[in-house]
């Protein structure tokens, strides 16, 4: 067990000496520092192998000879040519400086042993060889060139019959030797390329798992694609971005997804960034499963493209993208531009108020200091009784009008604050309608209008009896008002299937279409302008009815027309809603009066599976019978 860890040690001492000898321009690149180690360690290897070997062949030898100086400096070569790449970095020039030692080596083995026929010259191809292993093409040419030139001096000895002495080492003896020599040098950078590549494939290991736990730890969605848009592989994201897995993206899967209206924007956009270049990036509505935690089926997305010049899983891959969910940003732009409409609403309805509350307020209390001062004045002796009684009675109607707009401000604020006085008891609304119609008899036959009821019996509903009055009050007010004289004001109950309807039916002047959405708005009138209004009021009667039938959890529809009156039904459920139940205003649906109502289309087949045109059963006026295909 100790000894794993011992080799470790040794290693990386080893490793972090030569890291210490590589030139700093191979520093910042991993393959050429690589093959710089790799030089080193067997030019080094070789050096060491000649310092230890060289004493003992110099004792035994004696005093070298001629051609023992050259393969000696030949020798020493390599490791000058290690030096050379430690201080220049320049890794083809050490390669040519190491060539020529080992030329130097070959040739004087080979002299001695029979020149040009010696089985050492054959070395003299490995030369070359071992150099294109760097991967420098100008090593390599170096190489060669050295090779070619020992030939040359090999085959320069053999024709001028040059006599060199030979050894008495028999080549028995000297071509082993050579040949282990060579050996171990060539297996030291086999042994040293193949610790760099396990340790190239441990750090892409590395790498490769990091990118995929920085990919799952992400959000965004990463997937490569073709030209085509085609998905050539996807990250674990999809799971959490779609509902689904990666591999189901794969192809067309992605595509798929893509909501319809947006997909040629999806194509083009893939298409013209693996075309030019320039990223893109684009919106886009995905249509998700329901393997989402937060369930949704459509989501809003924003995808970034970018050109890649060589994918990681293909060699198609030409665009990667990153698709971020923008969901909670699109409803939170929703909810500014909801928030934005509803202060300009706001605002719009407080100039509406400021423009009716100054008309209704001014006008009463101008009569009222008018009156009263003529009334406390010097000519106040002067009037008459029946003067003074007409002053007095307008001065009591413009009171009583001051305190009516003022209990209506009233009741609509207690109404949004939920303050309301809200009791619900059982009583007969029939006969509530009859009392209302005798509250409002007079007024309408001051304005010539005729104010009847149909209601046949008691019947019986649970709810607030002082708010049904005042919402009973507000509407036959609102229709005698608008109704001229000679017209008519109907009031009716019916029985309907979600309660009971309280319908007032007039035959005024009527509602344009383009005021009909605006109903039930504070403060707003049909058919005035800003600061022109034909009728007085401020604009509250209907509001304040809409929230009195929201109370009960009730519900209204207007249908109007110009010149065609207005029917406002008013529908409160039998058992009308637990006061601590909170309801906000009702619902309000609007009708054009007259207006032909939509006819269904029910489509009947031939047959279950026909792809043959079917029929078409069309209901509404002038319904028929007709095919369709």
């Amino acid at each position: 067990m100790p000894a794993l860890p011992i080799k470790k040690v040794l290693t990386s001492l080893i490793d972090d000496r030569l890291a210490g000898l590589v030139h700093a321009s191979a520093a910042d690149d991993v393959a050429t520092r690589c093959r710089h180690q790799r030089f080193l360690v067997s030019r080094l290897a070789t050096g060491a192998v000649m310092m230890v070997g060289l004493p003992p062949y110099l004792l035994w030898r004696g005093v070298p000879s001629g051609i023992e100086v050259l393969a000696i400096a030949s020798l020493l070569l390599p490791v000058f040519a290690a030096v050379l790449l430690v201080r220049t970095g320049s890794l083809w020039l050490a390669h040519a400086v190491s060539a020529a030692g080992l030329t130097g080596i070959v040739v004087a083995l080979s002299s001695v042993t029979g020149g040009v026929a010696s089985p050492a010259a054959v070395w003299l191809v490995a030369i070359p060889v071992e150099a294109l292993i760097s991967g420098s093409l100008r090593a390599t040419l170096a190489a060669a060139a050295m090779a070619v030139l020992g030939v040359l001096a090999l085959a320069g000895l053999d024709a001028f019959a040059i006599a060199l002495p030979v050894m008495d080492i028999s080549a028995g003896l000297a071509l082993p030797a050579f040949a282990l020599t060579a050996i171990s040098h060539v297996a030291a950078q086999a042994l040293e390329h193949e610790r760099n590549e396990d340790a190239w494939r441990e750090r892409l290991r590395d790498n490769e798992a990091r990118d995929r736990l920085l990919l799952s730890a992400i959000d965004d969605l990463v997937t490569w694609h073709d030209r085509n848009g085609r998905v050539v592989d996807a990250s674990v994201s999809a799971t959490r971005l779609l509902g689904s897995e990666p591999a189901r993206l794969h192809g067309h899967g992605f595509l798929e997804r893509v909501h319809v209206a947006d997909r040629p924007a999806f194509l083009q956009a893939v298409s013209d960034v693996a075309a030019t270049g320039r990223p893109a990036t684009l919106p886009l509505r995905l249509h998700v499963e329901a393997g989402r935690p937060d369930g949704a089926r459509l989501i809003h997305a924003e995808m970034r493209a970018h050109r890649i010049e060589h994918g990681p899983h293909d060699a198609a891959t030409t665009v990667v993208a990153v698709t971020r969910d923008m969901t909670e940003h699109y409803r939170h732009a929703e909810e500014l531009e909801r928030a934005r409409a509803e202060a300009e609403r706001a605002d719009a309805i407080k100039g509406r108020f400021l423009a009716n509350v100054t008309h209704e307020l001014r006008t009463p209390l101008n009569a009222i200091i008018g009156f009263s001062e003529v009334l406390a004045g010097e000519g106040a002796p002067s009037l008459s009784a029946e003067q003074a009684r007409d002053y007095a009675e307008i001065i009591g109607a413009s009171g009583h009008h001051l305190l009516g707009v003022v209990n209506t401000l009233l009741d609509m604020s207690r109404i949004q604050s939920g303050n309301f006085d809200y009791a619900p008891e059982v009583f007969d609304i029939a006969g509530l309608l009859q009392s209302c119609c005798d509250l409002m008899r007079l007024r309408a036959e001051a304005a010539g209008v005729s104010l009847a009821v149909a209601a046949s019996g008691p019947v019986e509903i649970t709810a607030d009896p002082g708010a049904c009055r005042q919402i009973l009050i507000n509407l036959v007010s609102n229709a005698v008002k608008f109704t001229p004289r000679g017209g008519r004001v109907d009031l009716s109950l019916r029985r309907g299937v979600e309660g009971l309807d309280i319908v007032v039916a007039d035959t005024g002047c009527g509602i344009g279409a383009e005021d009909l959405s605006k109903l039930g708005t504070p403060f707003f009138q049909a058919g005035a302008g800003d600061y022109k209004r034909q009728h007085e009021g401020t604009g509250l009667g209907l509001s304040v009815v809409q929230g009195l039938v929201g109370l009960h959890g009730g519900a209204m529809r207007i249908e109007s027309a110009p010149q065609s009156g207005t029917v406002v039904t008013v529908t409160l459920p039998r058992v009308c809603r637990a006061p601590e139940t909170a309801c906000g205003p009702a619902p309000i649906r609007i009708a054009v009066r007259g207006a032909p109502q939509p006819r269904r289309v029910v489509r009947l087949p031939l047959g279950l599976f026909d792809a043959e045109p079917g029929l078409t059963l069309s209901t509404g006026p002038g319904s028929a019978l007709r095919r369709t295909g």
